[in-house]
């Protein structure tokens, strides 16, 4: 499993392509050898593969507007080729699809676009937040989608904090999911006082080795992102320590 950093974490220095270039830089140095392309300013494709060229970065992942999924399936397609990216995603299900009104129309809205990736060798990723483990007409939105798609459609970008957060077991959804995990962030969870915060990995309270141990267990993950949304202090420390902690496990 290849050790990655979703650049979301950094966003905040992702939005001009100098700042591209300099945040790259420093993530590279830290040891990392992929990336997930995420919430960054403009750049085009071609630039962005020829800096992560430079600094033996992979693409591994993208989140994508899932309109332009929808929409412009082709030409997000020609992009990830440029960007030498196997990986499709969504950040999240867009508001609409969560009440029990408009869930049914995710997959008819979907599918098609999914399909499309598929046949381009190429995998559609959803990734989780907490809201899909909660009981929809008696049954989970995460079951729903995998009723909904089949492995080959459709991968699911494990998150594992907000698994966690939803008082799932991440264990446990890793055997569920294991012939869709191509990709999963990793996230930990500490506390402040009563309130649950995002930690560098493992130092928080979530049981990481056990975590790592189901993965490669289940055996279909290629690539470990690490992601923190929120930091404390500067997020490139967060991805640092991420780093070191994960690497010191044999993991790079």
């Amino acid at each position: 499993m290849i050790l990655g950093a979703q650049l979301y974490t950094v966003r905040t220095f992702i939005q001009t392509e100098t700042d591209i270039r300099r945040t790259l830089q420093k993530v590279a140095a830290m040891g990392y050898t992929a990336i997930q392309a995420s919430a960054m300013g403009p750049i085009a494709p071609e630039a962005l593969r020829a800096i992560c060229d430079e600094l033996s970065l992979t693409v591994a992942l993208t989140h994508t507007s899932p309109d332009r999924i929808i929409r412009d399936t082709e030409a997000v397609i020609r992009e990830h080729d440029v960007l030498g990216c196997e990986y499709i995603g969504i950040g999240s299900m867009p508001d609409k699809y969560r009440t029990p009104d408009w869930y049914g129309h995710f997959a008819a809205d979907f599918r098609e676009a999914a399909g499309r990736i598929a046949k381009a060798g190429k995998k559609f990723m959803y990734h989780n937040h907490n809201f899909e483990f909660r009981k929809v007409g008696g049954k989970r939105l995460i079951e729903r989608l995998l009723e909904d798609f089949s492995p080959a459609e459709m991968g699911i970008t494990l998150d594992t904090y907000w698994v966690q957060a939803a008082g799932a077991d991440v264990c446990e959804w890793i055997g569920i999911l294991k012939d869709r995990l191509d990709c999963v962030h990793l996230k930990d969870m500490d506390v402040r006082g009563m309130d649950p915060v995002m930690a560098p990995v493992m130092e928080g309270n979530m049981n990481f080795r056990a975590i790592l141990d189901a993965l490669e267990r289940a055996g279909s993950t290629k690539y470990l992102l690490v992601e923190q949304d929120t930091c404390e202090g500067s997020p490139f420390d967060c991805l640092r320590t991420s780093y070191a902690n994960l690497a010191a496990l044999g993991y790079k």
